[in-house]
């Protein structure tokens, strides 16, 4: 009996060091795996931290011949594919980016640019699918992201601490973009973009363009983002001045109906003669005030959907508040 014990005790031993070794090998074979203590500097080493680690950049990129990873560009000098290394890659694309965009584009600018909104410039035959790195589950903060942008130009180029924190106009706009998703909580402001056009862009107005039957948007990011939140899970909680929902009550002292909706919304227009009710994003109906008993503010009814939460995902609500935060006019 205590012989097959025995046995059984060394099985296991030599079960769990085969299992240390393959994990060992393969963190190898991806670059070994650093961790980040504490808050990251802004520096070169503290980019090869978080690339190697938090970041896990090397799950989907290699670094010359340091990684094995091949679904992403090789941020190194590999083959006759990558002639450059990233840091000097950098400057040639940054040429390609302002041919493209007729903007001043900088090494940095590319760069940023690269983490920031990935979907900008897809490499040749490689697909459009890096992760957003500011976003779950990853989540990096700007601070992390400058540090492995600047280890990104120790490969072959300069290291531009100072281009960092003095961003140009074009990298500010990325910025404002990762500050938003950290105000925000974690998001994806771009598709935040898309989750507004496709759902909020009818009724709401966002830098002179789109619907008129709710508030213009384009300073919501001046509320914060508490209130942004509470608008969109409880529209009637508050209202912005002049779009309360009025409700119309006819002669018979009951709530007028017309083309099957009830005459209840935003009122858009009055005159001496009538009164213009928004219904909904499509619909407005003119009502003659001697039709009318009276109008009631109903208090507890907004014309925007009270199921809105519903109607998007949590990932949607999440990446919607990180644009909305996002929008500021300039003053």
């Amino acid at each position: 009996m205590g012989k097959v014990v025995g046995k059984v005790f060394i099985f296991l031993i030599v079960l769990v060091s085969l299992f240390m070794w393959v994990g060992s090998a393969i963190t190898k074979m991806t670059g070994g795996e650093k961790k980040a203590g504490g808050k990251v500097e802004v520096t070169p080493e503290g980019g090869e931290t978080i690339y190697w680690g938090k970041g896990r950049c090397y799950t989907c990129h290699s670094i010359g011949d340091r990684g094995s990873a091949v679904r992403c560009p090789n941020h190194g000098q590999w083959g006759d594919k990558f002639p450059l290394p990233m840091g000097a890659r950098a400057v040639e694309r940054a040429k390609e980016r302002e041919k493209a965009t007729g903007k001043p584009y900088t090494a940095t600018d590319y760069l940023v640019e690269s983490l920031a909104d990935p979907g900008a410039y897809v490499v040749d035959s490689f697909k459009n699918e890096m992760a957003v790195v500011y976003a779950p589950p990853i989540s990096l903060t700007a601070d992390e992201i400058k540090a492995v942008i600047a280890y990104m130009q120790s490969q072959g180029g300069d290291v531009n601490i100072e281009a960092l924190n003095n961003p140009t106009e074009i990298s500010k706009k990325f910025w404002d973009r990762i500050a938003a998703a950290g105000a925000a909580g974690g998001g994806d402001p771009g598709h935040g973009e898309e989750v507004y056009m496709t759902t909020c862009s009818s009724c709401h107005i966002l830098k002179g363009e789109g619907g008129t039957a709710g508030p213009d948007l384009s300073n919501i990011g001046a509320k914060g983002i508490k209130n942004i939140s509470e608008s969109i899970l409880q529209p009637a909680a508050s209202f912005t001045p002049g779009y309360e929902t009025y409700v119309v009550i006819g002669k018979d002292g009951k709530e007028m109906v017309r083309e099957s909706k009830k005459v209840a919304g935003i009122k858009v227009s009055e005159d001496s003669e009538s009164v213009e009710i928004a219904v909904d994003s499509d619909t407005r109906i003119k009502v003659l005030k001697s039709e009318i008993k009276e109008l009631v503010v109903d208090k507890n009814k907004s014309l925007m959907p009270e199921d809105m939460i519903e109607m998007l995902t949590v990932k949607d609500f999440q990446d919607v508040l990180a644009f909305m935060i996002m929008q500021k006019e300039k003053k």
